[in-house]
């Protein structure tokens, strides 16, 4: 059951909304019902948590609530059997029935599915229906198509038993104009939960989609796809559970409504994911919140892509191997861990539709608030098509050793107030932040080699800033308490010293001038 959908999303709008405060998402003012076996209707809770920060609540305040079925609205004391036993099944319930290797659910109800089947479960109940599925020790194997497909309900909900083993399989190809397409396939919202363990090969194209909200809520899940591991065409909500997924030519997590307003987003809240890619890690057509849960991501493209807002409020984030690590229109980190390596950028602030020139702010925005980021990058470190602000957390940037990039690339205002920023990389694209920021920054043209201990200090020999280099670097930017604008600083490498003046910029690099841009790549 959807609530009425919220006003339309565009990015001006979402990005005014960043900067409401003490918006806080409420919990679902229906009571959840129990619905028996027979219920044609039910009750589902819709709101992605029912506490969220004030960051991540402004974004999805733009967007559609999602749907997610818990375990608290339905009764498994409800649940009626059905045994599948290799090429057919069997069942008393009423709203069963089974043609061949076909097995049909056609009412509102609690099914608990066991054995082996090697045909296709189909769900077509009534528009009003919530139909759960328990899968108890089932193996479902399809050649002609998913192992599970809904074809029509209110609200599915696929829920593994405790200690249970499942596994999904499905046909090795589809045809293009398939309209089900995926070894667990929904036309409908669709919620996995439970503690048990499930495996989906997805071999014609991809593991696990629901052409509404996908909800992925509990379960030790391995998604082994062609294509998207985790589709959620309206959106893509992960609350808990332990998932392995292999997205061999998509994407590992996917919403990708382009028609819609206020859908297309993807959301994390817990769990652990670990996730290798072709493409992306996670990919969203409108906005990515991600306040919580431990992901690592290994990818061929972007570690994390959000055509409009990218909002990170918390978890531990890995991206080990990508194209460019963070990409959005507007990124905004405010709490958590963050390790990100790319062989491009490392953070990008681009995309939309200004058509500007090369070095011209195109109003896109990386702001920094808080967290712990490091950033490993052959691109540019941190890199805004737009302006650079950063107020709080601690930031470390390995950037490029390669001349054409710098550890630092805005087109726009680069303002720095608070937190610590350390940022190593090539000397010939170097940028430093405007002159007029509020804390002071001192730069330097200093070399070093991988495993080299750089430190910053004042007048009186006391370290403001340290770190050790992981890259080889011939320039050095940092930021911290304690620097203060026009005064003389020592940069130390491995106890070779160099003097600097805070707030002058690198000579033959670029940005420092006052409320000036600086004139990096885009």
């Amino acid at each position: 059951m959807r609530r009425m959908r919220r006003s339309a999303f565009g990015i001006p709008v979402g990005i005014a909304a960043l900067g409401l405060t003490g918006i806080v998402l409420a919990a679902c003012t229906t009571p959840p019902t129990a619905p028996s076996a027979t219920a044609t209707s039910s009750a589902t809770t819709i709101e992605v948590s029912t506490t969220v920060s004030s960051l991540a609540a402004s974004v999805l305040a733009d967007n559609e609530d999602a749907t997610v079925v818990r375990p608290d609205e339905w009764s498994e004391a409800d649940a009626v059997d059905v045994t599948l036993s290799g090429t057919t099944a069997s069942s008393t319930a009423a709203g069963v029935s089974v043609d061949g290797s076909t097995v049909t659910i056609a009412a509102a109800g609690v099914y608990r599915l066991s054995g082996a089947l090697r045909g296709q479960v189909v769900v077509a109940a009534p528009d009003d229906a919530l139909v759960v599925l328990i899968l108890d020790g089932a193996e479902i194997s399809s050649t002609t198509g998913p192992a599970i497909t809904v074809r029509s309900a209110d609200d599915v909900a696929v829920h593994l038993a405790a200690g249970s083993v499942n596994a999904l399989s499905d046909a090795s190809s589809y045809a293009e104009d398939a309209d089900a397409n995926a070894a667990l396939f929904s036309e409908e919202d669709l919620t996995v939960s439970g503690t048990g363990s499930l495996t989906v090969h997805g071999n014609g194209n991809d593991g696990i989609t629901s052409e509404d909200d996908l909800a992925i809520i509990g379960g030790t899940i391995t998604v082994v796809a062609a294509d998207d591991a985790l589709r959620g065409k309206d959106s893509l909500t992960v609350e808990d559970g332990v998932l392995t997924l292999t997205a061999q030519g998509g994407d590992a997590l996917k919403s990708d409504n382009e028609e819609e307003a206020g859908r297309g987003y993807v959301v994390v809240t817990g769990g652990t994911v670990q996730a290798t890619a072709g493409d992306d890690g996670i990919q969203a057509q409108t906005d990515v919140v991600i306040t919580g849960g431990t992901l690592s991501f290994s990818v061929g493209d972007d570690g994390v892509h959000a055509e409009q807002i990218l909002a990170i409020d918390g978890s531990r984030l890995t991206i080990a191997q990508s194209t460019e690590g963070l990409e959005a229109f507007r990124i905004e980190i405010a709490s958590g861990e963050i390790d990100v390596t790319s062989s491009d950028d490392g953070l990008n602030a681009s995309g939309g539709d200004a058509q500007v020139g090369e070095s011209a702010d195109g109003g896109q925005q990386l702001v920094i608030t808080g967290g712990a980021l490091v950033v490993r990058a052959e691109g540019d470190g941190l890199d805004s098509n737009g302006s650079i602000s950063i107020s709080g957390g601690e930031i470390t940037v390995f950037g490029p050793t390669r001349q054409d990039n710098g550890a630092l690339d805005s087109n726009g205002a680069f303002t720095i107030s608070g937190g610590t920023l350390i940022a190593l990389g090539s000397s010939g694209m170097a940028e430093t932040p405007d002159a007029a920021s509020p804390q002071g920054w001192v730069a330097a043209v200093a070399s070093g080699a991988a495993g080299s201990t750089v430190q910053v200090l004042d007048a009186s020999g006391a370290v403001l800033a340290e770190t050790v280099a992981e890259k080889a670097f011939e320039s050095v930017i940092v930021s911290a308490a304690g620097i203060a604008s026009g005064s003389g600083y020592t940069i130390s490498v491995d106890g070779t010293a160099t003097t600097a003046t805070a707030g002058q910029a690198i000579a033959g690099g670029m940005g420092g001038m006052p409320g000036g841009p600086g004139q990096g790549r885009p």
